[in-house]
């Protein structure tokens, strides 16, 4: 399986197992080696008190991106450190899009950068990523 088709199904099979996830609603858009990209249609039930996407649904997403793009070698990647700049807020009913591009990877860490956007490409927030591979695989290979 080339390394594209093996980040596909990584990001397949951790999609259908987070399932309760942001209500399900999680569109997986694309995954390829160090990448993916996912999308989520913001309800009323994401807001905050302020009428806007809460900062807790927004990190989720990023943080969702962040895991298909550092597993997608199918190496078992978690999150040894996260963080969020919230640039413009998450407006309900409107489509947000996060976009994981890896940067680095030495050795077991890895570098990720997360781009969320909105409504004809508004940038929404910025997450950076940092992951620790532990062993072990996503899907098994044949």
């Amino acid at each position: 399986m080339n390394p594209d088709d093996l980040a596909l199904e990584v990001a397949s099979r951790m999609r259908r197992l987070e399932a309760a996830i942001l209500g399900g609603g999680i569109v997986l858009e694309a995954a390829r080696a160090g990448y993916a990209k996912i999308s989520l249609l913001a309800k009323p039930d994401m807001l905050n008190g302020h009428g806007s996407v809460h900062g807790g649904v927004i990190f989720t997403l990023a943080d969702t991106a962040f895991a298909y793009a550092c597993n997608s070698s199918n190496e078992l990647a978690v999150a040894s450190q996260a963080s969020i700049a919230f640039l413009t807020p998450g407006r309900e009913g409107e489509v947000l899009t996060a976009e994981a591009v890896e940067q680095a990877v030495a050795g077991r860490s890895g570098a990720y950068v997360v781009t969320v956007t909105g409504a004809e490409g508004r940038v929404v927030a910025v997450f950076q990523g940092l992951s620790r591979r532990i062993g072990g695989k996503v899907v098994e290979e044949a």
